[in-house]
């Protein structure tokens, strides 16, 4: 088949803050490679691994039991802890990776998995793990995160932080003006509401015993987010978004604002009314826009969330077939995550984060004339 679209080029994203991640979960390291990211900025290699830290797994008996630290190394683009405008580089090493569990899966299809996808779109796949498809691959992305997350404060006071919303059928009630990454942090769950945190605990530990799994939905909001990010029209910061938060494995669903239950609404319902607050700037008295309309941000919170899917390797016996077509039973071995969503919330704050830059220097470099008065 002929044609003239490289490889590779899917591990790309952003048009001026862009990351390219690189590496597998059973091969030497995975890594990222942060390009456009502005000169000056003081950077430590504490904050990138306070993320890290978060996202790694073995960390409670919740994740999997994989053990891996994650310590970051940053191998170009700083110098006496600050960035110098170059690409910055970092890369961690693989050290608990253990290739031989995966021995039957090397002539076999696991369900829900990326493997018979992935075999049929390059004739070849890395049956070690799930190669690129693997969650390890996002430690690039929560990597590349910190250094936005720190960009984002420095420019315009930016915070972002997410939380475990939903577990299974378990919901919880949070203040998302008001909660703070110290009290999501105060559960293995990442749930801030504790009555909804120990059900959930309790669901996820049950599933768990059971060689079963679960899925759940996030929320994201970031705050002083300024009017004016977003790029129409096939660059809306909602349709960015979207394609950032779906890009992580187990992803399966995103919304913003009132979401998929504003179709439930008149629009006399659902529309937020502008009002000046006292010192004459234009807000919104509701925000069932998730602070974006028409793609662009209109200085509200912005709200978003995200469903993920329950984890697809399990242990209970599944029905599937071998690479040569012929029904097979599977027990599935090897070490994972009863439930994503703990682990996937430091994942899901770096892809609002890197959003977030890269649409905030592309806003830097169009609004640079006077405005006409």
């Amino acid at each position: 088949m002929l044609g003239c679209y490289p490889g590779g080029v899917g591990s790309q994203i952003g048009r001026i803050f862009s990351i390219t991640t690189f590496g597998e979960s059973h091969g030497g390291g995975v890594g990222v490679v942060v390009d456009g990211c502005p000169p000056r900025l003081a950077i430590s290699v504490s904050e990138i691994q306070r993320d890290l830290d978060r996202r790694r797994p073995g960390q409670s008996h919740l994740t999997t039991p994989r053990d891996e630290q994650d310590h970051i190394e940053i191998i170009s683009g700083l110098f006496e802890g600050l960035t110098i405008g170059s690409p910055i580089a970092m890369w961690v090493g693989n050290k608990d990776a253990r290739p031989e569990a995966y021995e039957e899966m090397r002539n076999l299809y696991r369900p829900s998995h990326a493997d018979y996808t992935t075999e049929a779109k390059y004739g070849i796949r890395n049956w070690q793990g799930g190669g690129r498809s693997s969650a390890r691959e996002t430690i690039g992305r929560v990597a590349a995160g910190a250094i936005a997350r720190k960009l984002l404060f420095e420019l315009s006071g930016i915070e972002v932080c997410a939380w475990v919303s939903v577990v299974g059928k378990i919901a919880s009630q949070v203040d998302r003006e008001a909660v703070q990454i110290g009290e999501i942090e105060a559960t293995p769950t990442r749930c801030p509401d504790p009555v909804a945190a120990k059900k959930m605990e309790d669901s996820i530990e049950m599933a768990r015993k059971k060689g079963d799994s679960l899925g759940g939905i996030i929320e994201c909001v970031a705050r002083n987010v300024p009017p004016g990010l977003g790029e129409p029209v096939f660059d809306k910061l909602d349709a960015d978004l979207a394609k950032a938060m779906l890009s992580l494995p187990a992803a399966k669903g995103f919304e913003v604002g009132s979401g998929f239950s504003g179709t439930r609404l008149h629009g006399s319902e659902h529309n937020d009314p502008f009002v000046s607050d006292e010192a004459g700037v234009v807000r919104t008295k509701t925000n069932r826009s998730g602070g974006i309309q028409g793609g662009i941000s209109n200085g509200e919170l912005i709200v978003s969330r995200v469903a993920f899917k329950p984890t697809a390797t399990i242990s209970v016996s599944q029905d599937t077939v071998d690479t040569e077509g012929k029904s097979i039973v599977l027990e599935a071995r090897g070490r994972h995550d009863p439930c994503v969503l703990p682990r996937a919330v430091p994942m899901v704050e770096a892809m609002m984060c890197l959003v977030l830059a890269d649409h905030l220097l592309r806003q830097a470099s169009t609004d640079v004339l006077p405005r006409i008065s």
